[in-house]
């Protein structure tokens, strides 16, 4: 969503005072401000309030007297740095309560954040600035009416009540046999005059409360993906950003670092089982490669493939790139080539495709038999994770990675009458048939 927000011209509230917001958030990109909600003026003039994750990755809320800059309610001390989870935040606002610490309440996956940096604690009965009031912007992925604070990340499940103070428990409960912290998708709640819900089923911005309080797109795209609270998708992992590389659109479109060895490692890895997944080289360099490794990328100048764990497809040569050497494999590939790979770690089996076409007659199929596979060993850390990237220090390209959540950047694939094709989770989307028995590599992938 990073320049994406939305926006709403508020009605005659039930409450300046009292209020709840409930959302499920996904971070990409960190160490920058980004608003979560906010009215007009935001965090940087009199006059607006905001909620808005800080460039420390801490969450910040604001509510500046009239007239005054910044104005740090309160800051919690918690850092949100995980770009593989999903967050269930609430913000429980109530300025009559007589005790200041009940008067924001924030809720982190069910569980109420106790430690804060206070700051400018309003007192009792101050309103929460430009909340429910008549003709005043409210915006949901932007920190204020100017600059570039927007949330870089996905959002789903936001709700927003009007003149009632509710707990995360409202929203969210505790699975009984897993243990985790899922979202309630019928939550018995009153909204109130300006409540709303959005983005509850995919990225539509039309109010799914009975209210019509319907949003606006105010800026940039919304995508509508696979990746959920109930499903969570592999991704670049940004935190492994050893050698300078570019991450964009979700985490899923990687720029490698010219004058280095740049390669970069998903979120996810596997141990066992059968996975698939695909990515669009959309810039080449001289020597790209696709692959996996066992480890994330480390922060030297090493080829991917020079580990006895890292296999890579390579786009110049047509090579299997593994152990500082090559052997034919199969055809070279260029820019806007589809490479995709299936994973069988039941069998230790590894195979590419480029455009659809298996190389070197692979059958993914055929599993302990490995018809024209490629034979890869045990990792010596447990797991091997999706890995590209480019393997000549003077030049960089650009990898599009579609785990399942079925795009190439911003592009929506339009394979099969625009359905894509699924694994065997049920709940992916790429551009070629999945062989059957492979799975996305997400949770419910990795449970199948």
């Amino acid at each position: 969503m990073a320049s994406t927000y939305l926006t709403r011209t508020q009605g005659t509230g039930s409450s300046y005072d009292i209020w709840t917001l409930s959302m499920w958030v996904k971070r990409n990109g960190l160490g920058s401000l980004q608003g979560l909600m906010s009215t007009a003026g935001g965090w940087n003039t009199g006059g607006g309030m905001a909620i808005m994750f800080s460039d420390a990755d801490v969450i910040n809320i604001y509510n500046p007297s009239q007239g005054s800059t910044g104005g740090n309610y309160n800051q919690c001390t918690r850092k949100f740095r995980d770009t593989n989870a999903w967050y269930h935040l609430v913000f429980r606002a109530d300025s009559t309560q007589g005790t200041q610490a009940d008067r924001m309440k924030v809720y982190i996956n069910g569980v109420q954040e106790t430690t804060f940096n206070m700051g400018n604690l309003p007192s009792q009965g101050t309103d929460w600035n430009n909340v429910n009031r008549n003709g005043e912007t409210l915006q949901i992925g932007r920190g204020g009416n100017g600059g570039s604070t927007f949330f870089d990340g996905s959002m789903t499940h936001v709700y927003f009540i009007d003149g009632t103070s509710y707990d995360a428990s409202a929203f969210g409960e505790t699975d009984a046999t897993t243990g985790e912290w899922e979202a309630k998708t019928s939550p018995s709640v009153t909204y109130g005059t300006n409540g709303f819900l959005i983005l509850k089923d995919g990225n539509t911005i039309t109010d799914q409360s009975s209210n019509s309080n319907d949003f606006t797109l105010g800026g940039g795209t919304l995508t509508d993906l696979k990746d959920n609270p109930e499903n969570v998708f592999a991704t670049l992992n940004p935190l492994a950003n050893n050698n300078g590389s570019t991450f964009s659109n979700g985490n899923n479109t990687l720029q490698t670092a010219s004058g280095a060895y740049a390669w970069n490692t998903a979120t996810m890895g596997a141990s066992s089982g059968k996975y698939y997944w695909e990515g669009k080289l959309s810039v080449n360099g001289t020597y790209a490669d696709f692959g996996i490794h066992s480890t994330v990328a480390p922060n030297n100048s090493t080829y991917m493939f020079a580990s006895a764990y890292g296999w890579s497809y390579n786009g110049t040569t047509g090579q299997i790139h593994n152990s500082n050497s090559g052997s034919s494999y199969g055809s070279t590939y260029t820019t806007n080539d589809i490479i995709g790979v299936a994973l069988d770690l039941d069998n230790n089996k590894l195979y590419f495709s480029k455009n659809g076409t298996w190389q070197n007659s692979g059958v993914p199929t055929s599993g302990a038999t490995g018809t024209g596979a490629i034979s890869i060993t045990t990792p010596d850390t447990g797991f091997y994770f999706p890995a590209c990237g480019e393997d000549v220090d003077n030049n960089s390209c650009t990898w599009q990675l579609n785990f399942g959540n079925g795009y190439f950047g911003t592009t929506a694939i339009t394979t099969n009458s625009g359905n894509g094709y699924s694994g065997a989770e049920g709940s992916s989307k790429f551009n070629y048939t999945v062989p059957t028995g492979y799975s996305a590599l997400s949770t419910k992938g990795l449970n199948e």
